[in-house]
Formats: structure tokens, C-alpha cells, sequence
């Protein structure tokens, strides 16, 4: 945990250096990719020794594979070989070296490229494979057109500035930072009007990282103080359990899973916060013209803390992984998305049996909160009194039904795990499946025929243009490329 703390934060000053000296406007793509790849290795090297090899090994087998399958199917094959091997990978480390220790380990970073490895090669199969037509408008705005060279694809994989914590970004998004395109995006008015101004200067991340760096300070600090005197593992304590009423339990339950969270919050923070001290992550400009530094952003505390849903909860909790799940499984999946997104969700994570608990019971809870959601919340909604209860109610049980099914995740093993849900009697198990036996349960739209009717005219007609386009993805700077990126970023700002 300290090679990591030290590794980081050595990360970060690197980032302003890279960002000052290594410009864009003073030096080529070429030099850029090979300081952050050479970098990152070095961190992986110093933080996780002669292990950092994976990475490498994981990397350039998935490059090959791309190379040798084609277009039509690497992305099948990429997505079941870097799952694989980063499954193989969990398995060597938790059974037979280290098992429950939560000091940084080898496979952390391995997950991260993994999505990366997996996103990439689904973005290059939309976007050389796949019919214009048939891609969702995300989709349309992250495929990549041609095939990224050996030097490219490993800096986005191995770059210093996500190496060890991420978070996950798309590749055209790291494309466009490395060749200095990223700021060239359109403003939003305050009347929300589209404007075509683009801005000379490269806005500065200073205020940001600052920000980012004060909230990594508490979280730390509160980690430091709080949380040990709160253990998760108290919970399933016989004599807690003999002496403590039910009020008491889901009271020390919620606070000790909510001070189990900030060493979370430091960790994607900072790594947040090295992304934009080395200049990405700029996303634009709000209303009022105050510079958006999350792009990337891995979570939104304030949103987590005081969420009224189990959807809201996990929209804003490690957000990036979300929308890569969204991306790779629910949106691409034939019968039964939310499950087959939480089963991909817990074999990603790793080997422990708690984490599978833990996604099995969110299986329930999504579907259960789901059903809730759609048959009884208009009730609660027209007036203003009315729904300020019905939000605190809705908090009260979201944050329990978190913490209760986030338990196994942290205790890691399947006894400690079934002695909590049997101290509690699965008591939320059951209401779930009572909930659903109960109250339709209405099925969800994956989104792309509904967000096809509503496209903009002007996005389609961009779109159109670039069907005439006889070149692939561009890498140089014109006007067209950046005006269709520019587009893109506007239309999912709105969505």
C-alpha cells in the first residue's frame, strides 16, 4: 500500500511535468506515447517487480489477437482471453499466495486493462465492421475507424497516468488528449444553445486536481481515523449479534459500510486527479462557463452518500466500470442484461466467494428497487411535501440495502457472509423476492431504437458525411474529425 501511495504520487508530479514540458503543442503523439508508456512501466515495475510483466504479456497477446482473428470477431476473442487470463491470473494470487490480504496486488491494474483491452476491441469492431446504422449514437461516437498501432495500443493500455488505479477511458478520448485535440470542444450557452466557439487556450486543471487532492486528504485522514475503529467484521460479532437490537445492528451496519468507502474515494480520486494534472479528463463547459473536469471521473460523493435508489447508487459509484459493463454486456446482451451484467460484474472482480454473494443479491435488489420504482413512486411525486418523504424514505432504505448487500464483498469468504444474512434472517432476500412476486416487473428498454428516434438532425447529417469519408479514423487535426468529436461529446453531454 505505500510502494502504491508513493507510486502515485510520484504519478502526479510526473503528470505536471508531462503536461509542461511534453506539451502537445511542443512535441509529437510519437514522443508522448513513448514517455507514458515507458513511465507506466516503470511505476508497474517498481510498485509490483517482475509481476508488472502480465501487463506487457496480456497487452500484446490481445494486440495479436486483433491482428490475426480480423474485425469481424477479435472482439469476442479479446473480451474471453483477457477475462481468462485476468481470471487465471486472481486465481494463482488469492489461493495459492496471499488469500484476504488487501495490500495492493498485481491483478488491480490487470483489471483495468482489461476493460481497456475489452472496450478497445469492441470499439474497433463497431467502427470497421459494424453497419453505421445499426450502432446506438454512444456507440457511433466511440468507434474507432482503423486499427491502432503496437506503440498506441500499449500506451493506452500501460500509460503512467492510469497504470496502477486507472480510470478506465475510451480510446478515442485518449487519442485525442495525447495528440493535443481535447480542448477543442464546443461551449454550452447558458440558453443551451449549440455555439461553435472553440477555445484558444488550454484551460487550466489547477483548481481541479486541487479540489481532488483536498477530498483524497480527508478521505485518507478519515480512513486513517475512523474506520478501524468501526470494522466491518463486528457485524457478525456473537456477542453484537446476542445483545444488540435490530435498530442498533442496521445502525452500526450502515456507518461501519459507510466508513469502509473513503479508502475507495482516495484511491480513484487521486488517480482522478493525476489524469488531470497531466491535462485529460477535460470535458468542456457547463451553462456558466466554468471548465468540466470529469470526463473520467470514477465517482460522485455526494450523489453515493445521499442516493435514493439502488440505481442512483451505483450510477455514481465507480462509474467508469459501470458504463463499461453497460457497454461490453447490457447494451450487447440477448435475454436477461441485468444479470449476465452482474455475473460479468463479479467474475471481473475476482475469485472470492463474496464478491459473488454480494452480485447475486444486487441481482435482486436492482429488480426488486426496479419494481418498486416503476409501480409506486408516481404516487409520491406530485406534491413537493410528499416527495421530500418519500426521498427520505427511499434513502433510509437504499443505504440499507446497500450496506447489507455489499457485506460478503468486504468480509470476502462464504462463512462470514452466511453468518450475517443468517443473523439477519435473509430478511432482504425475502422481501426482494416478495417484491417481485408482487409488482409487474416491466422490462427495460436497452435504449437504441429510443435514442435513435430522438437523434438530432444535425448529428445524422454529420453522421452522413463521414460515410463519404473513403479514409479511416484520422489522426491528424482537421476540422472535419474534430467537428464530429466536438458533435459527439455535445450529444452525450445531453443524454
Amino acid at each position: 500500500q505505500v510502494n502504491f501511495v508513493v507510486c502515485q504520487l510520484f504519478a502526479l508530479l510526473a503528470a505536471v511535468w508531462f503536461r509542461t514540458y511534453l506539451h502537445s503543442s511542443k512535441t509529437s503523439p510519437f514522443i508522448r506515447h513513448v514517455v507514458a508508456t515507458l513511465l507506466g512501466l516503470y511505476l508497474a515495475l517498481f510498485c509490483f517487480g517482475w509481476y508488472a510483466l502480465h501487463f506487457v504479456i496480456q497487452s500484446g497477446i490481445s494486440y495479436y489477437i486483433m491482428i490475426i482473428i480480423g474485425v469481424e470477431n477479435m472482439h469476442k476473442y479479446c473480451f474471453v482471453f483477457a477475462l481468462g487470463y485476468l481470471t487465471v491470473c486472481q486465481i494463482t494470487r488469492v489461493y495459492i499466495f496471499d488469500y484476504g490480504q488487501y495490500s495492493a496486488d498485481f491483478s488491480g491494474p490487470m483489471m483495468i486493462i482489461t476493460q481497456k483491452i475489452t472496450s478497445l476491441a469492441f470499439e474497433i469492431h463497431d467502427g470497421m465492421f459494424r453497419k453505421n446504422e445499426d450502432l446506438t449514437p454512444s456507440q457511433r461516437c466511440l468507434a474507432v475507424r482503423r486499427m491502432p498501432s503496437l506503440l498506441e495500443y500499449l500506451s493506452y493500455n500501460c500509460n503512467f497516468m492510469g497504470i496502477l488505479a486507472g480510470p478506465l477511458c475510451s480510446y478515442k478520448d485518449y487519442i485525442t488528449f495525447i495528440e493535443g485535440r481535447s480542448y477543442r470542444l464546443q461551449q454550452s450557452e447558458a440558453n443551451g444553445k449549440e455555439d461553435t466557439k472553440y477555445e484558444q487556450t488550454d484551460p487550466s486543471p489547477n483548481i481541479a486536481v486541487a479540489q481532488k487532492l483536498l477530498i483524497c486528504g480527508l478521505s485518507l485522514l478519515f480512513h486513517m481515523t475512523i474506520t478501524k475503529t468501526l470494522p466491518v467484521e463486528y457485524n457478525i460479532d456473537d456477542n453484537f449479534i446476542a445483545t444488540a437490537s435490530w435498530p442498533v445492528r442496521f445502525f452500526y451496519l450502515y456507518v461501519s459500510l459507510m466508513a469502509a468507502r473513503p479508502k475507495y474515494y482516495f484511491a480513484w480520486t487521486l488517480a482522478d486527479a493525476i489524469n488531470n494534472a497531466a491535462g485529460f479528463g477535460f470535458r468542456g463547459y457547463d451553462k456558466n462557463g466554468v471548465t468540466r473536469w470529469d470526463l473520467i471521473s470514477n465517482l460522485r460523493i455526494q450523489q453515493i452518500e445521499f442516493s435514493t435508489s439502488f440505481k442512483m447508487f451505483l450510477d455514481n459509484w465507480n462509474i467508469q466500470t459501470a458504463l463499461w459493463l453497460k457497454r461490453v454486456c447490457y447494451e450487447r446482451a440477448t435475454f436477461s442484461p441485468t444479470i449476465q451484467t452482474f455475473i460479468l460484474s463479479a467474475i471481473w472482480h475476482g475469485v472470492y466467494p463474496g464478491y459473488y454473494l454480494t452480485f447475486l443479491t444486487g441481482v435482486l435488489m436492482t429488480l426488486a428497487a426496479r419494481a418498486i420504482r416503476n409501480n409506486i413512486r408516481h404516487y409520491f411525486v406530485e406534491s413537493p411535501a410528499v416527495k421530500l418523504c418519500y426521498d427520505i424514505v427511499t434513502w433510509m432504505a437504499t443505504q440499507a440495502a446497500i450496506s447489507y448487500t455489499v457485506v460478503p464483498f468486504v468480509l470476502l469468504s462464504v462463512k462470514p457472509s452466511f453468518t450475517f444474512y443468517s443473523s439477519c434472517y435473509f430478511c432482504l432476500h425475502i422481501a426482494s423476492i416478495l417484491v417481485l412476486l408482487v409488482f409487474p416487473l416491466k422490462r427495460t428498454q436497452k435504449g437504441s431504437k429510443k435514442h435513435e428516434n430522438v437523434q438530432p438532425v444535425w448529428s445524422r447529417k454529420l453522421e452522413e458525411e463521414s460515410l463519404l469519408q473513403k479514409n479511416n479514423y484520422p489522426t491528424t487535426n482537421n476540422s472535419f474529425s474534430q467537428k464530429q468529436e466536438i458533435t459527439c461529446r455535445y450529444q452525450a453531454l445531453k443524454q
